[in-house]
């Protein structure tokens, strides 16, 4: 028995090919700017398969990539913070390294010197 592949809503899809969030792709469809297969999506309950062309503003929107699982074990020693808020911050900065180029976020004093230098 074979599986086709199941179809879902545009802006779910919309999201996950990171063009908006799903509210923001909503807004978009109730705004007229959202095509699909050259004709205006007006509900944003419309399912969008692999086969369909989605067009923001007149532009091709590439497919989302395929959903990817992350599993990492936190080693034993030496990350027990005394201060939980900070847990995330040490566990996941060993991860950033091994995650996919498109994935990787710089760290927090690259991008407050980024945000200094744009204002």
């Amino acid at each position: 028995m074979t599986q086709e592949p199941r179809a879902e809503r545009i802006a779910k899809w919309l999201a996950r090919s990171g063009v908006a969030s799903r509210r923001d792709a909503e807004r978009m469809i109730e705004e007229g700017r959202i095509r699909l297969n050259g004709q205006p999506v007006t509900h944003p309950a419309t399912f969008v398969s692999d086969n369909d062309i989605v067009q923001v503003n007149g532009e091709p929107v590439a497919p989302p990539q395929r959903t990817r699982l992350w599993r990492y074990h936190k080693p034993d020693a030496g990350n027990n913070p005394p201060r939980p808020r900070r847990a995330a911050h040490r566990v996941f900065r060993p991860a950033r390294r091994h995650a996919p180029r498109d994935q990787r976020r710089p760290p927090r004093s690259e991008q407050r010197r980024a945000a200094a230098a744009d204002q």
